[in-house]
């Protein structure tokens, strides 16, 4: 691995940190009874987080 491969892929890790913490707090809100336990609205939710990730960060966006 380069070192500009290190480098791209530690900060697209920082510059994700926000969504992934949107993610465990959707997570812990389920578990806690705030929001209703459903796949479709984990899903929906998820592709939503995912799309405003893509948009925010360009180039930076992880992929899957």
């Amino acid at each position: 691995m380069s070192p500009f491969d290190t480098f791209a892929k530690t900060t697209s890790q920082l510059l994700g940190l926000p969504f992934d913490l949107a993610r465990a707090n959707y997570a812990a809100a389920v578990r806690l009874g705030l929001i209703k336990n459903s796949l479709l609205n984990s899903a929906r939710f998820e592709q939503q987080l995912g799309a405003a990730e893509r948009l925010t960060l360009g180039p930076w966006a992880r992929r899957v």
